[in-house]
Formats: structure tokens, C-alpha cells, sequence
């Protein structure tokens, strides 16, 4: 499969995506080519890898994965145990509440009534693969401590499937439940409550759009009455969206999974002890030091405010200068260059900044997945609330009715130009404020810039691919390979191998970016809107658009994400919540400052008075939910003794249950002998010629996925042939010698 897009282009099929062989999950493991000791260190952890793989119960077949690194094909060896896996989780999901009633124990008919999903398959074999040891998985985590050369673990696109997605989506105005279900059933229920959001909240953008045209032709800007109904619009949509991704839990049998939480194997406690309400032996971090580095969200915060700000400041500073005062030579160049200066800063100091909260939030050590991405989405938030919103509230909060004053502080700019030109005549005018500045701007943000990000985010990842992969031929081609393994593929194979090498290239899809992206644009409506009420028709149209680009990302641009459950969009409600009640305190201010009847005769919004404004705030009455919000907030985080009791309850409960259900049944004695995998050769077993007659004979009736899993006989085969792939990677190394080609076993 050379071009992924191709495939959702061409009516033919291509190759190698008509199956994924019976593969769970596919591990795409570096090798290093900088020193021959940690050529070592790589095949002593690969060795690792593949008996921590075989003692859990997988099967495994190992491959070149071309560029000095190998494909670690897995897959659950046993039906029996995804079995237990499946019946082991779903009594942890009735335990928690997540269920109504417990799973019936005569699993046959129980699993006839309520089938496993693709998606509860591949979670489940997923956290059998990244468990720890002492909770029963093989305990691998990519890119951390020994497993550093496991670069990732990621299951294969259902391409079929995927073509199938796009093309009906494509001829849809409207999302149904049975999309979203489809969506849930491949990728998983975050991914699906993602595209559920959007799909709501664009049916709810035909309201405003609708409406904002219509204020737009009769009310114009600044309407107090557009206001009101755009504010009561917002609160609407965000109730809504609470008792809507309630519903979707319900239904999706997900209600109240986030209590069940995944453990970080990055945590580090300080010790272990017992819990005084359960009993059960627990991991302790002192709290007063995880309190202590929460505090340093409040430097982060001024921090982002300074340097961003700074930033933001400056180029618009200069900005005013060059289009609105300077009218020396160049001026039709000199334009763009606060342009140029933001689009080489800025995504650096974000990077920076996004790089810096994450190492704030490793800090703050969380002992769980939900809590550290939770931590880290909320100052994800800040950085993108100023570099979202602070250009237009400069504009309408700073530019415009404090211009007069502030403007004569730009004479540093025109000294600095002054001394650049050799005409004597003056290269400024005099100032006039330009009204339509602040609606350029919120245009700006609301079409050019939905335009550039759908070309940045879709678009150019894909072309970059492109010419990446081509300077990589070109690279390889001259340099005589360097250390990558020259790789000759079974004939059977070779097509799906080429696939899964460019599947195991792509970027991780990370659902957060465009949770991100969603709650920015309800941001730029909830806030602005009164400024240029067009907004919501354009965020319609974009919105449409979104939600296609979106899943041609998934499909083509990003691996398969692992589909993990949740029953909410997770920290972004509180977002939109926060965007909601702010968006009736501008619209307020905005409404009072820019009223046609309280402007200037030269545009400018002069004579305020201060209690004026302050009341019209006070009307927005969001203040009362704010204090709302937060008491609820804290009262929720308290404990009681009832809750104690219960959670005592529950823990006494659970473990009983669990002791009873696995607690002599031989499981393990059953998973040892099942975990050799297909092919599997006893140590015991002789190998003659008739044997072996007799093997090719069955063979020659089985398909090539039924080979695949058949061309390493076990784990002691799979590590055989990986250390003979890792060690021409150290012999090119040495010796600096073409490459041989190097295979699967036949």
C-alpha cells in the first residue's frame, strides 16, 4: 500500500488492506545503530519483551520493520483467555456501578447476548499488554525505562471499514446515532464522544447561524438583543451537552467508568501502606507535596501571561504602527512583518510553554492516567486563551477606547524608521482610530483562520509525509542503505508488511488536539460574536468540514488509536462552562462600549462611565453561577463517613467476589500451556521427515493469515529470528558492509 489516500480515491482495492492478518496489536520496536553496547541492550530487551509477551498469553511473529527497527506482530494465542479477560472486566464494570447486574456465569450464552466489541477486544488485549506484572499483564510501557525501544504499540487500520466511513460521511449533512455507534464499536467511546460533541453542537450552530445572519442584515453589530439571545444560546447548548453526554453514557454502557481509574507507571509514591478506610495495601505520594507543586500552576499561568502576552503586544504594537501611522517606503512589505514575527515565534514559545507544562504536570505525579491528563488539558487551556483571545481584547478593550493615550508611546517606532530613511520629510500621519479593525480581526479568526488551520492540520501533515518519504529514498538510495536492513518479504506477506511499515510511521491521533479546536471556535462565538454575528455561519460550514477531515485524519494521517472508554468529553466541559459564563460578561461590556449611540463622532468609546459598565455585567447575573459552580465543585470533593463506609463496602465486596470468581480455578496452569501460540513445537516433540510431510501437507490447505502466525513456531523461535535481524543491524554497523536480505522463515 504505497499512498493511503489512494485507497479512499481509487474504486480499486489496493493491496495488503483487504486483512490484518488476526493481529491484535503490532509493537514497533527502534534499533539503536550508535554503538554496539546498546545494540546489546536492545537485543537483551527484546528478549525480554517477547517472553513477557509469551508468559501473558500471546503469540508473536516478528518482522523487519525497515529503517533499523523490527514489527512485533501479537495476538491474544487462546479464545479462552480474552474470554476471562472479558468476564474479569465486565465484573469489575458491575462492581463499580458501570453495570446493573453482574455477568452471567455461563459465558457462552452470555457472550451470545452481549458480543465483544472490536473496540473491548483491542482495550482489553491493550491493557494486558501495558499492565503491571503484579496486576497480570506483561507490563510493557513504550518509550519508558527498559522498554526505551519500543517506540510504540498500536493495533492496524480496519482500511475497509474505513473506506466504507468516509464514503457514507461525505454524502451526509447530518451525523446518526447509528454513526457515532459504528464509531464507538472501531475506535472506542473518547473518540466516539468527540465526534458526538461536534455533531451536537452543529446541529445547535443552525440556530445562531440562522439567527446571526439575520441580526446581521436588521440589527448590526453590537446588538443588545443579539447579545441576550447569543448568551442564552450558550447556556442552553452547555446544559444540553451535559444531560446529552450523560444519555450517550447510558446507552453505550458507560455511565461512571472514569471511577475506574488506570494507574500511571510513571507514578512515583514514597511508600506503601494501608488504607485506613479499606484496608487494602495502597501507594502513598504526600499530598502537601503534590499541593505544593499544583501551586506552580500560578507562576505558569503569570508566565504564559508575560511571555506570550509580551509577544502578542509587541506585534501588535507594531502593527497599528505600520498600517495606521507610517507612510514611508516599503509600507506595502513592512505589512506583513507582524505576521512574519508571530508565525516564527509563537509556535515556538507555545512549544515551549506546552513542553513546560507538561514537565509541571510529570511533577506533580499523578498516580493516574485521567488525573494527569486532566492536569495537563487545564493548562493546555491557558496558553491557548492567550494566544486565541488576547489580539481582540487588546483591540476592543485597550486599542480602542485608550488609543488617544496610548498611541504617543509609539514614537519609539517612528525614531527607529526615522533613522532607516534619508528623506527628510515625515514618514507618519497623525492618528485616527479605524472602527473596523476590531470585526477585521474576529473575521480573521473566525474564516481566514478556521481556513489555515483545516491546512495545517490536514493538508500539510500530509504532504510533509510525502516529501519525507521521498528525501528518505533518495537518502537511502545514495548512501548505500546506511544501517537499515535491506528487507525481502515472503511473497504472501509482502504487501500487508509494506502497509503495517507505514501505518507504524504515522503520528499518534490524540483526540485532545481537536477537543482543543472545538472548544477555541465555541470560545470565539460565546465571546465575540456581537462583533461580527456572521461568525456561527461560518463555524457551520467549517464545523461540516471538520468532522470529515477529522476522520480522513484518523484513516489516513494518524495510527488507529487505542480505544479507550470514557463517559464525558472529560475536563472541557469545564471549558465550556467557563467560555459560557465569560461570554455574557463581554457580550455585556462589548454591548456597552461599542452601542452606536455611546460612540464618539471619531468612532471611539470616550466617555465611560466606570458603575455603568460594572452593572451591565452585573446583569449578565453569571456570577451567581460561577459561585455555583465552584461550591459544587469543592462539596463534591469531600469526604464523609458515609462515603467512607461505602467505599469500605464496595472494596470488601469486590475482593471477595474476585477471590471466589479466579481464585483456584488453574487459570494460570490452562494460560501457560495455551500462551505457546499457534505452531508451537514442544521441546519434547521429534522432528523427522515425515513430520514435516505431513506439515506441509496441512499448510498447503491453510490462507496466508493462518501462515502468518505459523512461520515462527513459538517464542523461542520469534527471539531467534529477531536477535539475527538486530544482529545485521550491528554487523552493518561494524563493518560498515551492504546489507544482506534478511526474511521471514519459510
Amino acid at each position: 500500500m504505497a499512498d493511503p489516500l489512494s485507497f479512499y480515491l481509487d474504486d480499486k482495492a489496493q493491496p495488503g488492506t483487504g486483512s490484518n492478518f488476526d493481529v491484535d496489536y503490532v509493537i514497533h520496536y527502534k534499533l539503536p545503530t550508535t554503538s554496539v553496547k546498546e545494540k546489546e541492550e536492545a537485543e537483551a530487551a527484546f528478549i525480554q519483551l517477547v517472553n513477557a509477551l509469551s508468559a501473558v498469553g500471546f503469540a508473536t511473529e516478528v518482522r523487519p520493520g525497515g529503517k533499523s527497527s523490527l514489527l512485533v506482530f501479537t495476538k491474544i494465542a487462546s479464545e479462552k483467555l480474552l474470554t476471562s479477560q472479558v468476564y474479569r472486566y465486565r465484573i469489575q464494570d458491575w462492581l463499580f456501578g458501570v453495570r446493573t447486574s453482574a455477568p452471567n456465569q455461563d459465558l457462552s450464552k452470555y457472550l451470545e447476548e452481549e458480543p465483544v466489541s472490536e473496540a473491548e477486544r483491542l482495550r482489553l488485549t491493550y491493557l494486558l499488554i501495558t499492565k503491571s506484572n503484579n496486576e497480570g499483564g506483561a507490563g510493557i510501557t513504550a518509550q519508558v525505562g527498559k522498554w526505551k525501544y519500543v517506540d510504540s504499540i498500536f493495533p492496524l487500520h480496519d482500511h475497509a471499514f474505513n473506506r466504507r466511513w468516509i464514503k457514507a460521511w461525505s454524502a451526509k449533512y447530518f451525523l446518526e446515532e447509528e454513526d457515532l455507534n459504528r464509531i464507538r464499536d472501531k475506535f472506542g467511546e473518547r473518540v466516539a464522544f468527540y465526534f458526538a460533541f461536534l455533531q451536537s453542537y452543529f446541529a445547535f450552530l443552525l440556530f445562531p447561524a440562522a439567527f446571526g445572519f439575520a441580526a446581521w442584515l436588521i440589527l448590526g453589530k453590537f446588538s443588545w438583543f443579539y447579545a441576550v439571545v447569543n448568551s442564552l444560546w450558550s447556556v442552553v447548548f452547555f446544559e444540553h451537552w451535559k444531560t446529552k453526554e450523560v444519555d450517550l453514557a447510558v446507552r453505550w454502557g458507560v455511565r461512571g467508568v472514569s471511577r475506574i481509574q488506570h494507574p500511571r507507571p510513571q507514578f512515583q509514591f514514597e511508600r506503601e501502606a494501608q488504607d485506613p478506610v479499606t484496608g487494602e495495601i495502597v501507594r502513598v505520594y504526600s499530598p502537601f507535596k503534590r499541593l505544593s507543586r499544583q501551586l506552580l500552576q500560578i507562576p505558569f499561568a503569570l508566565a504564559c501571561v508575560v511571555v506570550l502576552g509580551s509577544l502578542i503586544v509587541s506585534c501588535f504594537s507594531i502593527e497599528v504602527f505600520i498600517t495606521e501611522i507610517y507612510t514611508g517606503p516599503f509600507k506595502q512589505y513592512l505589512t506583513f512583518l507582524p505576521t512574519v514575527l508571530l508565525t516564527i515565534f509563537m509556535p515556538t514559545l507555545s512549544g515551549l510553554l506546552t513542553n513546560l507544562a507538561e514537565r509541571l504536570t510529570k511533577e506533580e505525579n499523578y498516580e493516574t492516567h485521567d488525573a494527569h491528563q486532566a492536569a495537563f488539558i487545564e493548562k493546555i487551556f491557558v496558553i491557548n486563551f492567550i494566544t486565541s483571545y488576547l489580539p481582540i481584547f487588546l483591540t476592543a478593550f485597550v486599542y480602542v477606547p485608550f488609543g488617544k493615550l496610548l498611541i504617543p508611546y509609539l514614537d519609539v517606532f517612528k525614531v527607529t524608521a526615522q533613522s532607516f530613511v534619508t528623506m527628510e520629510k515625515p514618514i507618519t500621519k497623525s492618528w485616527e482610530i479605524n472602527p473596523d479593525r476590531l470585526t477585521k480581526q474576529v473575521i480573521y479568526f473566525t474564516v481566514t483562520a478556521q481556513i489555515v488551520n483545516f491546512l495545517t492540520e490536514v493538508i500539510v501533515p500530509y504532504a510533509k509525509r510525502k516529501a519525507f518519504k521521498k528525501v528518505q529514498q533518495v537518502q537511502s538510495e545514495l548512501s548505500g542503505n546506511g544501517h537499515e536492513l535491506k528487507i525481502k518479504d515472503h511473497p504472501d506477506e509482502a504487501d500487508f508488511l509494506k502497509r503495517v511499515r507505514n501505518e507504524a510511521e504515522l503520528d499518534e491521533y490524540d483526540v485532545t488536539v481537536d477537543y482543543r479546536e472545538m472548544v477555541v471556535q465555541f470560545g470565539y462565538l460565546s465571546l465575540f460574536s456581537v462583533i461580527w454575528p456572521l461568525a456561527a455561519c461560518s463555524f457551520l460550514v467549517n464545523n461540516w468540514v471538520e468532522a470529515r477531515s477529522d476522520a480522513m485524519k484518523i484513516a489516513i494521517g494518524s495510527k488507529r488509536p487505542v480505544p479507550w472508554r470514557a463517559d464525558s468529553i472529560g475536563p472541557w466541559l469545564n471549558s465550556l462552562g467557563f467560555l459560557s459564563w465569560m461570554g455574557s460578561i463581554t457580550s455585556a461590556a462589548l454591548v456597552y462600549l461599542f452601542n452606536k449611540h455611546d460612540i464618539n463622532p471619531d468612532g471611539t468609546p470616550w466617555d465611560i462611565s466606570g458603575w455603568a459598565l460594572l452593572l451591565s455585567i452585573l446583569f449578565a447575573e453569571h456570577i451567581y453561577f460561577a459561585v455555583q459552580l465552584v461550591v459544587r465543585s469543592l462539596v463534591q470533593k469531600l469526604d464523609n463517613p458515609g462515603l467512607q463506609k461505602e467505599r469500605a463496602e464496595r472494596y470488601a465486596m469486590r475482593k471477595k467476589l474476585l477471590e471466589q470468581t479466579f481464585g483456584h480455578h488453574g487459570h494460570d496452569a490452562d494460560l501457560t500451556e495455551e500462551a505457546q501460540g499457534p505452531g508451537h513445537v514442544s521441546s519434547g516433540e521429534r522432528i523427522t521427515r515425515e513430520a514435516l510431510e505431513e506439515e506441509a501437507r496441512v499448510n498447503a490447505t491453510k490462507t496466508a493469515e493462518q501462515l502468518f502466525w505459523l512461520r515462527q513456531r513459538g517464542a523461542a523461535e520469534t527471539i531467534e529470528i529477531g536477535r539475527g535481524l538486530i544482529s545485521e543491524v550491528s554487523t552493518n554497523l561494524t563493518l560498515n558492509s551492504p546489507q544482506r536480505n534478511t526474511g521471514s522463515s519459510s
